[in-house]
């Protein structure tokens, strides 16, 4: 049945067919979000997410977060170590991303990650900065 816009629908008029295929048309003067199908078998999918992104400090800790994960060691080269921080590190930069911050189990961990990996590393001059910026991004949301 035809919808006024309003998410009711219109009165039939007389004579018109709502069950038919014929050429009929649509018009949609404004839509924010949902789904439109038309036709006798037009199905509709619709998905939504929301969120409005992760706050400053947040968002300063994800790109702390990409920066030492592309400054850990190529996958072939990866000691366990380095395999379970990117993991843990892939885990957080997930939670950051979907929910626009971390929970506090989550950053507690990773605090701990980070900093056992650096304290079994040798690590590269860049991967060390880095988690060093991970580690003050923590520190600031733990704080």
């Amino acid at each position: 049945m035809p919808s006024n816009g309003q998410g009711t629908p219109d009165q039939q008029q007389p004579g018109e067919d709502t069950g038919g295929t014929g050429g009929g048309s649509v018009s949609i003067g404004s839509m924010s979000g949902g789904s439109v199908a038309t036709g006798s078998h037009g199905t509709a999918t619709s998905y939504n997410t929301t969120g409005a992104g992760p706050d400053p400090r947040h968002a300063e800790l994800l790109e702390a977060i990409r920066q030492l994960r592309e400054d850990l060691p190529a996958t072939a080269d990866r000691s366990d170590e380095d395999a379970a921080l990117d993991r843990e590190l892939a885990d957080a930069e997930a939670e950051i991303v979907g929910a626009g911050s971390a929970s506090s189990g989550r950053l507690t961990r990773l605090l701990g990650g980070v900093r056992g990996w650096l304290g079994s590393q040798a690590a590269a001059v860049g991967a060390v900065a880095s988690a060093t910026a991970v580690v003050q991004g923590i520190a600031q949301l733990l704080g």
